[in-house]
């Protein structure tokens, strides 16, 4: 049977979504990263998309959380039995066969929160766990060849976490990570709609918007939502008209960072890789892909041609569902073993 059983997982754990792909089955889980959780006696009310109905909606006693915070974990407890209950979901509940589990994490996290990760998987049933780059496994996912001798670029902006890879050989030849993504967007929307139209908005209320509205560039025809919020003036309801354009300005702040962050990338590229790249283009995965012209945005301010993958937001998890059912093909600097100390020797 090799390395990896019928039954091993790969698991893209998200900020905002959680990921789940079973070998020879495909992504069978996608679900929100939210957990409602009785404040006193700590009992788990509402998984997934249940729990995130409930994020800002929830009465004293009850919080709605995320216990993934800039692509790491910020509540193990809650995020152990995250992880244990979608474990159990898609592998069932069988003692004896637990499952081999890859979990992608962001570029460059630290020892402390690459062991956080590793022992949250393995106390919710885990029987070893391994740990891949995010990039690494979104190039993957997108159908990119990262066995050549050939540069290639992705961009994968997450909920929580933009990374950036420079991929050659298997492996990554320079990579960062910021945590500036979909998170920080929703940020900026809420410090906007506040600062420019004395609006106060939600969390869930600035997403919607992203996703409706949000823009990296101009669009050909501009689109108008009705936006709901308490004027900070009054502190009364408030329905005011907002356009797609506004979402530009409302936006500039993370979308400069992200870009500078690929420049600076660039900057340290070796030649050879970088004309690789110029021809062939940069991939951009994640929910972040998503935010219309983001493609446009980059390939205008960097000079160098961008493109979406296609289905983004899977990328990183059929990535690592890719490496499991082909695993001889990657190179030792793919996947990590931390028990081992060292990557994955195929």
């Amino acid at each position: 049977m090799g390395l990896f059983e019928f039954n091993d997982v790969g698991i893209d754990l998200g900020t905002s979504s959680i990921l789940v792909y079973v070998k020879n089955k495909g992504i069978v889980l996608r679900e929100p990263s939210v957990v409602a959780v009785e404040k006193i006696t700590g009992r788990i009310l509402a998984i997934g998309e249940d729990a995130r109905s409930m994020l800002g909606r929830t009465p004293g006693n009850i919080i709605a959380l995320r216990p993934l915070r800039d692509g790491v974990i910020s509540n193990f407890d809650v995020t152990e039995r995250l992880l244990r209950h979608f474990l159990k979901k898609v592998v069932g509940s069988h003692i004896f066969f637990k499952p081999r589990v890859v979990v992608c994490v962001p570029s460059g996290v630290t020892e402390v929160e690459k062991r956080s990760v590793i022992d949250a998987t393995e106390e919710a049933g885990a029987r070893h766990t391994y740990l891949i780059e995010e990039p690494l496994a979104a190039a993957i996912g997108a159908g990119l060849d990262i066995s050549l001798p050939k540069g290639c670029m992705v961009l994968d902006i997450g909920g929580g976490t933009t990374d950036i890879a420079i991929i050659s050989l298997g492996s990554a030849v320079l990579s960062t990570s910021i945590k500036v993504a979909g998170d920080k967007f929703d940020e900026a929307i809420i410090r906007y709609m506040r600062k420019k139209h004395n609006l106060l908005i939600g969390d869930r209320t600035a997403e919607d918007l992203k996703i409706l509205i949000g823009s990296a560039y101009p669009r050909k025809e501009q689109l108008f939502v009705d936006l709901k919020g308490r004027n900070l003036i009054s502190g009364l309801p408030q329905s005011i008209v907002i356009g797609s354009n506004e979402m530009i300005d409302a936006l500039e702040e993370p979308l400069q960072t992200i870009l500078e962050t690929v420049r600076m990338v660039f900057e340290k590229t070796p030649p050879e890789l970088a004309s690789d790249i110029a021809e062939h283009g940069i991939c951009i995965t994640g929910g972040g892909s998503l935010l219309y012209g983001m493609d446009k945005f980059l390939s205008e301010y960097t000079k160098v041609p961008c493109y979406i993958a296609e289905d983004p937001i899977s990328c990183v998890a059929i990535g690592t569902g890719k490496a499991l059912e082909n695993i001889e093909q990657y190179t030792s600097g793919a996947i990590y073993d931390y028990r081992r100390g060292e990557y994955f020797e195929t």
